[in-house]
């Protein structure tokens, strides 16, 4: 829309637009969440880093091999790539506008991701309980922070997706909440590709060190 205001001393009028461009609802948030990804990208790419740095440094404690069960570990990583599908079906099924189905999904969800973390804090209470604490080297030390910080990660995904299942049995699946689902899907496939770096980088090649 073009607009006239007071004319200048040649007596010719100047013309602005009132609005340049169109902002669509939700475009601020999908902007918003992408450069929050981005910055988490920056956060695992250190601790990556620092792992690989400190990831040989036992100081005469144990070593990858004689702590990581590669059963269990790859069992664990199963839950969060299941998890990973059953969230793929919660957003095909929300596309069809199908709420009780969204929800199943979402829950089915939610039950992978809570016996991922359960796997894990096990894992983590039993090498404490063997004496590898962060403290014990430099190793644990970067690995317990680059695991935990998935986990932790995790873990505020699992409280989000909870919050949005209450949100769609109180609204249903009105734009705000499907834009919402949209960016809790990315961020819950961002966290899983995160982990097969770890499952890869901390577990595998640490085992055949």
């Amino acid at each position: 829309m073009t607009v006239a205001i007071n004319p200048t001393q040649s007596g010719e009028p100047v013309f602005y637009l009132a609005d340049e461009h169109p902002h669509p609802e939700g475009y601020s948030t999908s902007l918003g969440f992408w450069i929050y990804l981005m910055s988490d990208c920056l956060i695992f790419a250190i601790l990556f880093a620092t792992f690989g740095v400190l990831g040989g440094n036992y100081a005469a404690g144990p070593a990858p091999k004689d702590l990581f069960d590669l059963n269990l570990v790859a069992v664990n990583t199963s839950m969060l790539l299941l998890s990973s599908i059953t969230y793929g079906f919660a957003m095909l099924t929300m596309q069809q506008n199908k709420v009780a189905q969204t929800q199943m999904w979402l829950a089915i969800t939610g039950l992978f991701g809570l016996a991922f973390i359960g796997i894990e804090l096990t894992e983590f209470a039993h090498m404490i309980h063997e004496g590898a604490t962060p403290q014990r080297s430099a190793f644990l030390s970067a690995f317990f922070t680059l695991v935990g910080t998935h986990g932790l990660h995790v873990s505020c995904g699992l409280i989000w997706l909870v919050t949005l299942m209450v949100q769609v049995w109180k609204f249903g699946l009105i734009e705000a909440n499907r834009r919402r689902l949209m960016c809790l899907s990315m961020f819950w496939h961002f966290l899983d590709v995160v982990w097969i770096g770890v499952f890869t980088f901390v577990y595998l090649l640490g085992v055949l060190r």
